[in-house]
């Protein structure tokens, strides 16, 4: 349900609950302050939860980066070894 939807259902729900006896009310706009409250918190909860996401999304990916970053610097330094120490490979195994 969309937040305007909602907002229109318990305004809707208010007018009606304001029709009925008045020894009837204040429970019945107890509950809907509580759903009311109960739906900000679920709010604010899902947005922290999506900004977490977001925040792990954005980890990964940098983590990622500096995973092959680390791989192409490993190769470039193999590389280099070999080139230094040609025929050097398997040598010291025995």
């Amino acid at each position: 349900m969309k937040e305007n939807e909602f907002q229109t259902r318990l305004t809707k729900l208010l007018e009606q609950i304001n029709t009925l006896p008045e020894s009837d009310r204040p429970k019945l706009e107890a509950l809907a302050a509580e759903t009311q409250t109960r739906h900000q918190r679920m709010k604010k909860t899902i947005a922290d939860l999506q900004e977490s996401l977001d925040h792990l999304r954005l980890s990964v990916k940098y983590l990622v980066f500096d995973l092959e970053a680390t791989r192409r610097e490993n190769k470039y330094l193999r590389n280099m070894i070999e080139t230094q120490n040609p025929g050097s490979e398997g040598e010291g195994a025995d």
